[in-house]
């Protein structure tokens, strides 16, 4: 049996891979989940940020327009590395495991800190992922505009790597499958689906806006396997889930939909390292169940392109569903409800 996944043009032993985050700071937990099957290591984000907090130190950042898009700046001790400790950390990593590093970008600008490209791939990453997070909370911002500057962005990599690009965006897109479209033109590899926004709270009684961090369940799933299913074979892109995955099952649902890779944070930060080895051999049971010898065999077996219920992957699907519930509520032989 084969497990084997092809990933950004890397290959992987299984399409299991630990996304961005924190685990990536302390070598023998990284030793740990090679041991324990995982296939990659996403490293978490260097932040554009911190790069230019860094280097633009003369500057006053809380000027409008100083810092690219930089325009609340974070105190440096908010960062688990500097710029060049996180060089240094891909160094260490990538002569620590066997298993394929990727670095991590995030941010949108196209200014001096994007130089850090090519010095993630100088200490040895085997790919790049860059983070496109901007949120438009300007009234007079458009779509068009916000989505050239994600394709600008990758541009500006393409021209400065020689490694893989994987451009990890949120689903709050107009037109989502023509973006990817346009990124995989603009020089991108493949795509991460989809990024999870960390939403702030209120507390009632301080007034104050707090920070929130929950980790993810496998409830957030379902958007990620309706466009990995939508994209799959009708973009000339490697395809990541992320956000979601927790169980085997889901595992095999976001193969099943077209992804080439499957991330994993929050159910390892619960579960530890040990995870991934539940994983792959959940799958392979599965696929021995199922009489299927290589993951080639079924990926993407009901993407858009090959189901053969295409339309709930569109509008049709959302009515076909309001018809299911209409079936569903018993009829009222008293009249219409009251509240």
């Amino acid at each position: 049996m084969d497990l084997t996944a092809r990933y950004l043009g890397l290959r992987l032993d299984n399409p299991f891979v630990l996304g961005a985050s924190p685990l990536t700071g302390n070598l023998e937990q990284v030793r740990r989940l090679e041991d324990a099957g995982c296939a990659a290591i996403v490293m978490h984000s260097l932040f554009e940020e911190q790069i230019t907090q860094t280097t633009v130190s003369s500057v006053d950042l809380t000027a409008p327009g100083s810092g690219g898009h930089f325009q609340h700046p974070s105190r440096a001790d908010e960062f688990p590395l500097r710029p060049d400790e996180y060089l240094e950390q891909i160094r260490r990593i990538k002569a620590a495991v066997s298993i394929p590093v990727i670095g991590s970008l995030n941010g949108i600008g196209t200014g001096d800190w994007l130089r850090y490209a090519a010095l993630i791939e100088q200490a040895g990453a085997s790919a790049l992922e860059v983070n496109a997070y901007y949120l438009s909370t300007d009234v007079h911002d458009s779509p068009t505009n916000v989505e050239h500057q994600i394709e600008t962005l990758v541009q500006h990599l393409n021209r400065s790597v020689g490694i893989p690009i994987a451009v990890k965006l949120a689903p709050f897109h107009t037109a989502l499958a023509s973006l990817a479209g346009r990124l995989a033109a603009a020089g991108a590899d493949g795509l991460v689906l989809f990024n999870r926004f960390y939403q702030p709270d209120i507390d009632v009684e301080t007034l104050d806006v707090l920070p929130n961090l929950r980790l993810s369940t496998s409830g957030e799933l379902l958007l990620r396997l309706r466009w990995l299913a939508i994209l799959s074979e009708r973009v000339p892109l490697s395809l990541a889930a992320t956000g979601g995955v927790h169980t085997v099952l889901d595992g095999i649902k976001a193969l099943l939909s077209g992804a080439h890779a499957v991330q994993m944070v929050s159910a390892v930060l619960q579960q530890g390292p040990q995870h991934f080895r539940t994983m792959v051999g959940g799958l392979r049971q599965w696929m021995t169940r199922h009489q299927l010898e290589s993951i080639d065999a079924f990926r993407g077996i009901v993407s858009f392109a090959r189901s053969t219920n295409p339309a709930y992957f569109e509008r049709t699907g959302y009515l076909r569903v309001l018809q299911s519930w209409r079936h569903a509520i018993p009829s009222q032989d008293h009249g219409p409800m009251t509240g």
